[in-house]
């Protein structure tokens, strides 16, 4: 009978460490789990034992925006028109960073702890493959682009969205910047 509570208790926890990391990552205060336990009023040992670096929590927390980003590209993959799909991939994808901070440094990072996230990120890294061969063979993206510079790409206007930015000029400078990167990867048709 003790084994039903005890593991209410240690959902409870569990979900309670994610929350207050998620409002830590919204502040922009860095993840460093005794400060998350602090501030969640729960002992370090079962912050630890939950999540034994800061980087499975971080993750847990990106873990829903990936989500939805993964579908946004299942989605994507059905459009019809092959620069369309494409283009708004990158959008769903920098709109993911701008509205979750804990996307863009999940995703950035080459190694992630959590197997969940690996899959995640192995998944929107094929997808964002796929999207770019089919643009490639409509012959509505410029030759010789790899996925991995869309990646590095999307990454990079993210981030000189912020670089001398007040917070509330980002998402439209991101959105102006992501528009300058996909005119300069289209062809002109």
């Amino acid at each position: 009978m003790t084994g039903n509570p005890q593991r209410k208790d240690a959902a409870r926890n569990w979900q309670h460490i994610v929350d207050t990391a998620r409002r830590f990552v919204d502040d922009g205060v860095p993840l460093r789990l005794n400060d998350v336990a602090r501030a969640a009023s729960i002992g370090v040992a079962t912050v630890y034992r939950h999540f034994p670096v800061p980087e499975a929590l971080l993750e847990t927390v990106a873990q829903p925006a990936l989500t939805r980003l993964a579908a946004d590209a299942d989605a994507a993959l059905t459009e019809t028109d092959p620069w369309k799909a494409f283009a708004d991939f990158l959008k769903a994808g920098i709109d993911a960073q701008l509205t979750d901070a804990s996307v863009q440094p999940v995703f950035a990072t080459s190694s992630h702890t959590l197997p969940e996230t690996t899959e995640l990120v192995a998944r929107l890294h094929t997808s964002t493959g796929d999207l770019l061969a089919r643009a490639s063979a409509a012959e509505t993206i410029r030759p010789g682009v790899t996925r991995e510079d869309v990646i590095r790409l999307m990454c990079g206007v993210v981030f000189a969205a912020s670089v001398h930015a007040h917070p509330d000029e980002r998402p439209t400078l991101t959105r102006t910047y992501l528009e300058i990167v996909l005119t300069g990867l289209r062809l002109p048709t």
